[in-house]
């Protein structure tokens, strides 16, 4: 009876011994976890501590998540030195509006938890894809020659007014923004455009794509648009009255009638072989015009 009474208390004994040293456990897990951020790229660490960020300044894959926290802007442009691959420990950094990550060799990116970033630039990575669905106080971004063949969650950042898409592998695009102003999306495979509702735009710049269509009547605030290098037959510009710079050479336009651009004072339409004559307004000025020597401006184009 008696033995059997030890053999009970010194199991229960042991259960609650093993309760406590996983509980133990657990709680020291959850301690560290909430006192320091992995950095697992080196180069990443390297910067912060160049910078000072990483306080304890020793290239051990962490940091304090208080360090992290306290930063507001982060660049981590290029340097030889160090070429970041990996940017996991980002997500501590919840205090962060600006970061410049460009030049280096990221090939993906999660900003889900810098939810304040207004200016992110990511220019010069290998990124074939990125989503700033929680980053809705986004003024400027600026993924410029990277791999993208997608950018979900633009219809989320409600401020946005700079964005340049230039050099990736888009092939199609649209946007429905009404505070982006600036739009740079040139040198992508784009077949498909469409910013019929991002109505205050003034700055389009969408050179060498694969467009042979585009429709800018929604637009009325243009001011430079320049689209050469597709393979645009006809354009409508009778809405874009404040337009001052149009390029369009290299396109395969039948005809075009600036007549109704009077504040035109760049044009450059050569390199279009089936566009003979370009239709002005009697009186009409433009001060820079660029045009083949089988092309003319004229008020009659027959």
């Amino acid at each position: 009876m008696y033995k059997d009474f030890f053999v009970g208390t010194a199991i229960q004994i042991a259960i609650i011994i093993t309760i406590l040293i996983t509980s133990c456990s657990r709680n020291d897990t959850d301690s560290y976890e909430n006192k320091y951020l992995e950095i697992p790229d080196s180069s990443f660490e390297a910067i912060l501590i160049e910078h000072g960020i990483d306080s304890d300044g020793v290239l051990n894959q962490r940091m304090l998540r208080k360090d992290a926290s306290e930063v507001s802007v982060l660049d981590l442009n290029f340097s030889s030195e160090c070429v970041i691959s990996d940017l996991t420990g980002i997500e501590g950094f919840v205090g962060l509006r600006k970061l410049s990550v460009m030049q280096h060799e990221l090939v993906s990116i999660d900003l889900s938890s810098n939810t304040l970033l207004d200016t992110l630039y990511l220019a010069g990575n290998f990124i074939s894809s990125i989503d700033v669905s929680n980053n809705p106080n986004l003024i400027m971004l600026d993924v410029q020659s990277n791999q993208l063949s997608a950018i979900n969650g633009l219809s989320k950042a409600a401020h946005l007014k700079e964005l340049n898409l230039s050099f990736n592998e888009l092939e199609e695009f649209s946007i429905e923004n009404e505070t982006l102003e600036i739009l740079k999306i040139s040198n992508n495979l784009l077949h498909s455009f469409d910013v019929k509702r991002s109505i205050n735009l003034k700055n389009i710049l969408l050179t060498t794509n694969e467009l042979t269509s585009v429709d800018f009547g929604k637009n009325v605030k243009l001011e430079t648009l320049l689209i050469s290098d597709n393979k645009i037959q006809n354009i409508d510009l009778k809405h874009n009255t404040g337009l001052t710079h149009l390029y369009i050479s290299s396109n395969s336009l039948t005809d075009l009638n600036v007549g109704s651009n009077q504040e035109l004072i760049d044009l450059k339409v050569d390199r279009n072989p089936n566009l003979n004559c370009i239709r002005i307004e009697s009186g009409q000025n433009i001060p820079n015009v660029s045009i083949s020597e089988y092309q003319e401006l004229n008020t009659s184009c027959e």
